[in-house]
């Protein structure tokens, strides 16, 4: 018999959450209106906006298995959430009457929303758009789970000491994480190690060690509906506390060294893998999590269905990149060994159930992993590997694949020096469907490094554009702007931003024109604000603010952006009388900690910032500021203050990109290459309203297939040598002069594999022409207009309803 439980039915008046505010201090948080300090305010704010989401969270869970639907598993090693609190405050329509419950107990809920940490679970573009997916497959409806790990530590908080990166822990739990849920009842064991024994026709993996997973939830809820989903994250638990032997003996750094161990799985986001213990580790945590995931689905499966002749009819799973291919083996593993599922049903299961989202074109940036570490850290996976290989090899033969060459380039496994196996192919080879994150991505993906791949199974391969949750990325992070829409169009938008189309019949509306104007800078004042609060630099906020706020990386080419920065600057210094636009030049974004060459360029761009900032002949006419520690909360206080989005990548080398999709939608004017989704946002607002300079993607490969001599181009480009020269001698750096001396020869005698050099001239022409138009101010306003009108397709609530129909084959939950 079920117990019959009463609850109260919460009510979201100020009245009713100014109640549950008192009880939630008190009962909750175990203080009074007297002790508590700000940051308890907030906590029990949360838990009470959290008790009104988990009503919603289970009647949808409810309604699932009534409906018997099938749920999407998306797995990801990152979910850049950001803050929770003011995203949820927005879903449940609460905003203003948690202010005023707030306010009427003497608490200002503005002073308490930055003392909010973002959740460290993320480094950037990928960890960001797996978040807004969580948020548009809750508010489509879709039934899902989003899986990753739980890290006691992010990626690192990026400090600047004298100009260079300085990585500290990011501990982003000290004040505890109100919005999740602990579930010590659902742990299961992840092995590692041992070795395998074939018995009775079956295969047992022995001597193995393990930790156990143990799952967080945190609800995520859906704009203006009552659906909400669920991310589950693992964190590692050692199975014993202590060892009390070494610890009575007085050996108290033994008695926990085996739990220290076992538990630093999910201590800390993408440890430094350029050593072997870091490789090991990253491995360790990409198998922990999907081990736990496959072996948590099919325990849900198996709640609701007595056998596993469904199972592909009621589970998707979807890899984001290839940091979770291993649940195939895994997946693999559990179906035959445990379940007792024959091979070739097996097979047929995961054929049906995966699929897989690449983001990546650079070959070298491709996840492979060592045929000696997998083997000894994973023995009975490599074996099922490299049967899923033999099986593939066999099936790409009878397709006509004779070729040597050919089966080399496609096998699971690299031959060719120390062996490898290749992950994006065994995710290629195991899912029914593969995309990339945009049209000129998908394009390349098939005609380039998966061209074999895409020869042998045309159909398997699709296109899905990257999108953004407007929900963050405008109505959260840019209230005027929003409030302006709003009045404008009215508030369809929010889960339809097609609507924003709507926009471009105010152009030419002087009122909405000058309100457009006065949100713009309403966002640039803020920002100028906290710069002056945080680096004490001071700049006018009717400059131009020009953005590059991306991971630091050659390819991103903040090296194209720094030379047209010096180029500027002496410029300025050689005729300080000329009409100059003033501009703030903004950089930020991390380096990965092991990354010599993108930490050097960070150093270089604070060295420039130095001498152009002090420069009294400058004065206010240029500007240049490094902002430390980029993430998720810091975007949403720059982007919506940005006039021109900085999309420099070399054409041929980003997937995708959002950062681009967000500073449009914000009302900033991209300046490009024809590099990812530039191409389809220039489709979209209109070429007039973009700046597009550089080689494209074609003529890229040709430049290097001619031999590309980025010296000649130094010497004949007399702007771009005295700027590399200044680089070289130290003019940036006079207390070391060789400081930057290989960022000289890495772009002039080294290759300039980027080809930064290649594209310098057109850049700094396309600059000019930002110039020209930033002075004509109407004729600005109405680009930047057609800007926020024109990327209504790059929502992900458009993505994830084409993933729903393409790829996952999943419909909306009906809520009733």
């Amino acid at each position: 018999m079920t117990a019959r439980l009463e609850f109260d039915q919460l009510q979201s008046s100020a009245e009713a959450l100014r109640r549950s505010l008192s009880n939630r201090l008190m009962y909750g948080v175990g203080k009074d209106a007297v002790t508590a300090i700000p940051q308890d305010w907030l906590h029990a704010a949360a838990l009470a906006v959290r008790d009104r989401l988990v009503q919603r969270w289970m009647v949808t869970t409810r309604r699932q298995y009534e409906q018997d639907v099938k749920r999407v598993y998306y797995l990801s090693m990152e979910f850049l959430i950001g803050r929770t609190f003011s995203n949820a405050l927005l879903a449940l329509g609460i905003y203003d009457q948690m202010k005023e419950a707030l306010a009427d107990v003497g608490v200002d809920m503005e002073s308490i929303l930055d003392l909010e940490p973002d959740a460290a679970l993320g480094n950037g573009g990928l960890g960001r758009l797996a978040a807004c997916f969580l948020d548009s497959m809750a508010t489509l409806g879709i039934p899902g789970f989003g899986y990753g790990i739980r890290y006691d530590y992010g990626m690192f908080r990026q400090q600047i000491v004298d100009g260079e990166q300085v990585e500290a822990p990011d501990y982003w739990l000290r004040a505890g994480n109100p919005w999740e849920f602990p579930r010590p009842e659902v742990q299961y064991r992840v092995h590692f190690g041992g070795r395998t024994v074939r018995r009775d026709g079956h295969v047992e993996w022995l001597d193995t060690q393990h930790v156990n997973a143990m799952a967080y939830d945190t609800v995520i809820p859906g704009y203006a509906t009552d659906a909400t989903n669920t991310l589950r994250l693992w964190s590692a638990r050692a199975d014993e506390e202590l060892d009390l032997s070494a610890f009575n003996q007085g050996d108290y750094q033994r008695a926990v060294e085996s739990r220290n161990i076992s538990e630093n799985v999910s201590r800390l986001l993408y440890p430094d893998d350029s050593t072997v213990a870091g490789r090991e580790l990253r491995l360790r945590q990409e198998y922990f999590f999907v081990c736990a995931t496959m072996q948590d689905l099919i325990r849900r499966y198996l709640r609701t269905h007595s056998t596993l002749a469904r199972f592909s009819d009621k589970v998707a799973v979807h890899l984001n990149d290839t940091h979770p291919v291993l649940a195939i083996p895994e997946l693999i593993r559990l179906l035959v060994d445990v379940h007792r599922m024959s091979w070739d049903e097996a097979i047929g299961n995961i054929r049906r159930v995966f699929s897989y989202t690449n983001h990546t074109l650079m070959p070298e940036a491709l996840e492979t992993w060592d045929v000696e570490l997998l083997g000894r850290l994973l023995p009975r996976h490599l074996q099922i590997i490299y049967d899923i290989n033999a099986a593939f090899l066999d099936e790409a033969s009878d397709k006509g694949a004779h070729e040597l060459d050919m089966i080399r380039r496609m096998s699971l496994v690299d031959e060719s020096g120390q062996r490898r196996v290749r992950m994006a192919h065994l995710a290629i080879v195991a899912s029914h469907k593969v995309n990339g994150v945009s049209k000129l991505h998908s394009q390349l993906m098939q005609h380039d490094i998966f061209a074999d791949f895409a020869r042998l199974y045309p159909d398997r391969f699709t296109n899905v554009t990257n999108g953004i949750t407007p929900r963050r990325w405008l109505g959260q992070s840019n209230p005027p702007l929003a409030r302006l829409i709003d009045e404008s169009i009215g508030t369809k938008w929010r889960t339809d931003l097609t609507e924003l189309a709507g926009l471009r019949g105010l152009r030419g509306d002087a009122s909405f024109e000058a309100a457009f104007r006065a949100a713009k800078r309403c966002n640039k004042v803020r920002l100028a604000q906290r710069a002056k609060l945080r680096s004490g630099m001071v700049f006018d906020p009717d400059a131009l603010f020009d953005m590059q706020v991306k991971r630091i990386h050659e390819y991103k080419r903040q090296l194209l952006n720094v030379l047209h920065v010096i180029v500027r600057y002496n410029r300025i210094v050689a005729d300080p009388q000329r009409d100059w636009v003033p501009r703030v030049v903004l950089f930020a974004g991390k380096a990965a900690s092991a990354y010599r060459m993108a930490k050097t360029i960070i150093k270089l761009i604070n060295d420039v910032a130095v001498k152009v900032n002090n420069d009294p002949v400058v004065g206010e006419r240029l500007k240049v500021l490094f902002v430390p520690n980029y993430g998720v909360s810091i975007a949403e206080m720059m982007i919506p203050a940005a006039d021109l989005s900085e999309q420099i990548s070399t054409a041929g080398t980003e997937a995708s990109g959002t950062g681009n999709m967000k500073l449009a939608l914000n009302g900033a004017l991209t300046i490009g290459t024809l590099d990812g989704a530039n191409i389809e946002i220039g489709e979209s607002v209109g070429q007039e309203n973009i700046f597009i300079f550089g080689n494209t993607a074609e003529q890229v490969n040709a430049l290097r297939a001619a031999g590309y001599r980025p010296r000649q181009i130094y010497e004949e480009n007399a702007e771009l040598r005295n700027a590399l020269d200044q680089i070289r001698t130290g003019f940036f750096s006079p207390d070391d002069p060789a400081r930057f001396s290989e960022i000289f020869y890495t772009l002039v005698d080294w290759g300039d594999h980027y080809l930064v050099l290649a594209d310098f001239a057109e850049f700094v022409a396309a600059q000019e022409a930002v110039d020209r138009r930033f002075v004509d101010m109407p004729g600005w306003t109405a680009s930047a207009i057609a800007n926020v009108a024109g990327v209504g397709q790059f929502s992900s609530d458009r993505a994830i309803a084409e993933y729903a129909r393409d790829i996952w084959n999943v419909k909306p939950i009906d809520m009733g």
